[in-house]
């Protein structure tokens, strides 16, 4: 009988796997064979274009040889750490905050998400405008009689990154606080009513009872942001150029510099995989996490 059961369960739902199929040779030929081509010609010396010249890892320790590509690694671990701490916090508390069923919810609900809608290059551009020293925010301070205020992140090499990371938690931050208060409303009301009638202050309700529960959106979010992170471009062309100088150079625009302004093809290459092993470190602990550590019944 189980035998006869599996012809019709190979046909069950047939159009929408054949429907599927494309996008399954999409993903298999152009993504995961992109991927395995990048990294096999990362040990060439390409350069304007591929040619099979393999030089082992010389590519690999010019990298990380180069004063520009630390530099970029360096930016991107103190705006990834820093925007990991801040999406979170920020997000969850202002996901907390609309949970508590306040007047104009949805109101204040598509203020915080709306930057979420707009392109990193806009996001960019308008934060340049905003903290550029001559017309943005050191400007109208100095207007308001304060004329030794100082506020120019852009043009301070050593404070950069923490220009561009201001754009960046605006832009992000409405999403996770939407995946939180989404976690939030989905935890049972009884569970609040239980801790209020047990006197549990709602500082340890949430951190001993509630974020415990939402352990599945935390690792979610957690994903997304780290995503984000790795493939920091947009803002930083859009703020900075990667300037003054080279301070604010992040591994993508390392990459694509290499790629298509040196017409050095391998260079780009060794840091595009360098960057999918970053993406690698994040994704295979979250894998295991959400699917590994479940103990299958």
């Amino acid at each position: 009988m189980d035998k006869a059961q599996r012809p019709n369960q190979l046909l069950r739902n047939l159009s929408a796997k054949i429907a599927a199929i494309p996008m399954i040779l999409t993903a298999s030929v152009v993504f995961a064979g992109g991927t395995v081509w990048t990294v096999v010609y990362s040990f060439t010396d390409s350069k304007l274009l591929p040619r099979e010249r393999w030089v082992g890892f010389d590519q690999y320790e010019r990298l990380w040889s180069t004063n520009r590509w630390l530099i970029s690694i360096e930016n991107l671990m103190i705006y990834g750490a820093l925007s990991l701490i801040f999406s979170l916090v920020i997000g969850f508390v202002l996901a907390a905050l609309l949970d508590q069923k306040i007047r104009f919810e949805d109101t204040f609900r598509t203020i915080f998400l709306y930057p979420f809608a707009l392109s990193f290059i806009v996001t960019g551009l308008v934060w340049q405008w905003i903290l550029n020293p001559e017309f943005g925010i050191q400007s109208i301070v100095r207007g308001l009689g304060w004329d030794s205020f100082t506020f120019d992140p852009l043009f301070n090499a050593d404070i950069v990154i923490y220009g561009i990371l201001i754009a960046g938690l605006w832009q992000g931050t409405g999403l996770i606080m939407v995946l939180m208060l989404a976690g939030l409303r989905g935890i049972d009301e009884d569970i609040w009513k239980a801790a209020r009638v047990d006197g549990i202050p709602v500082w340890k309700t949430y951190g001993f009872i509630i974020i415990p529960m939402m352990r599945p959106v935390f690792i979610t979010t957690l994903v997304l942001i780290a995503a984000g992170i790795v493939k920091l471009y947009d803002l930083v062309v859009a703020q900075t150029s990667g300037g003054p100088g080279i301070a604010s150079e992040v591994p993508a625009k390392y990459v694509y510099d290499a790629m298509f302004t040196k017409q050095n093809l391998a260079q780009g290459f060794a840091g595009s995989t360098m960057m999918l092993l970053s993406v690698l470190i994040v994704l295979i602990p979250w894998a295991y996490l959400e699917f590994g550590g479940k103990k299958r019944v």
